[in-house]
């Protein structure tokens, strides 16, 4: 399922206030600034920076394939 691209454009991340990108394989927002992904549950992205897991430097590059 696509994320709604018109919500992708108007939330921001909770801790740099950057953009987001949506990580189709992982139904997460990720945010490149800061190494984090935020949860979509239920089609309801959590911007809670203590609900959003740390990326490492690895999946961070996987992302750019």
């Amino acid at each position: 399922m696509a994320f709604d691209k018109k919500l992708l454009d108007i939330l921001a991340c909770p801790a740099c206030k950057g953009k987001l990108q949506y990580n189709t394989q992982g139904a997460e927002l990720i945010c490149r600034f800061d190494r984090l992904a935020y949860p979509i549950k239920d089609n309801i992205p959590v911007m809670l920076e203590n609900e959003a897991r740390t990326l490492s430097l690895t999946e961070l590059e996987q992302l750019e394939k």
